[in-house]
């Protein structure tokens, strides 16, 4: 009986050590001098493409930011930063099977994902709201009834709308986006009466439409959701160089930097503004650095 007691504690331990390696961002990166960032090809000012396979944005720069600081504490000459563009249906499977080391985009930390990877501190808290035409003249959910609603595919924006109050007995048809800037198009094309989806995404997209006057952003806000940089669970070193790191650029007021040249000063390809001031509760994640999920926000 002992000796199957010991066995079975031998075994446990080696699983474990085994486990822990699987996980060993750290070690990964620096035995093989390269790091691979998840990035999205229209997530607003948090992260797009300018083509060429090159990507920018509010959260991409900070994790190039993060990313040098781990240079630094494993003691590499240099990094090789590789982007590997995700969807909102890939975005997890790529990182629980270690194609990327840090996802970049525009994801919102929720108790069901933290069941399968883990965030950073919460660096924007995002408002789930609906863009229309100008001319259609819808300004609330109500409005929406018979008419096709656009989101984007892997994203809960649509089941938000559908629970809201407001929205009780409002039938409408759902169409599908690839990803946000197709969803978009769809509104853009008139093929879609409204495009639901995070409040920087809309904004980010009109500004960057042909004729951003066309659109606004309207009616109630649907959800409040924390957004943050996802990584591997259970990996307690890279989960403390990567949070480290964050809030080191949160304490120096260099996220709010960042935050301004992203969100309210001209941005490339087109020089156009998002023109999104932080919100009050975007302001409080940065004063109480948190990984809180959703379900602890007031909705």
């Amino acid at each position: 009986m002992k000796r199957s007691t010991l066995a079975l504690a031998v075994l446990c331990a080696a699983l474990g050590t085994a486990h822990a390696q699987e996980n060993d961002t750290l070690k990964k990166i620096k035995d093989s001098g390269a790091a691979t960032m998840g990035v999205r090809e229209s997530s607003g000012a948090l992260s797009y493409t300018l083509g060429d396979g090159k990507y920018t944005g509010f959260h991409v720069e900070i994790c190039n930011k993060v990313f040098a600081d781990v240079q630094k504490q494993l003691g590499l000459s240099k990094l090789d930063i590789k982007y590997q563009p995700v969807t909102s249906q890939n975005r997890i499977p790529l990182m629980q099977n270690g194609t990327v080391d840090l996802e970049c985009g525009s994801t919102t930390n929720n108790a069901k994902r933290q069941e399968d990877v883990a965030f950073a501190p919460t660096l924007y808290v995002e408002e789930v709201r609906i863009a229309v035409k100008g001319a259609s003249g819808i300004t609330n959910i109500e409005q929406l009834a018979g008419k096709t609603v656009a989101t984007t595919t892997g994203t809960t924006s649509v089941m938000l709308l559908r629970k809201h109050r407001r929205a009780n007995g409002v039938e409408f048809k759902e169409v599908f986006g690839k990803d946000h800037a197709d969803a978009f198009l769809l509104l853009e094309s008139g093929r879609a009466d409204a495009f639901v989806m995070d409040g920087q995404i809309l904004a980010g997209n009109i500004s960057r439409a042909k004729a951003p006057g066309d659109f606004k952003i309207v009616g109630d806000v649907l959800s409040v959701e924390p957004i943050a940089i996802m990584y591997r669970k259970n990996d307690a070193g890279f989960k403390k160089a990567v949070d480290d790191s964050v809030k080191a650029m949160l304490k120096s007021g260099e996220v709010a930097k960042l935050y301004d040249k992203w969100f309210l000063q001209p941005i490339p390809p087109s020089n156009t503004r998002v023109g999104l001031a932080a919100s009050e509760a975007t302001k409080s994640a940065w004063a109480n650095p948190n990984d809180k999920p959703v379900e602890e926000y007031k909705q």
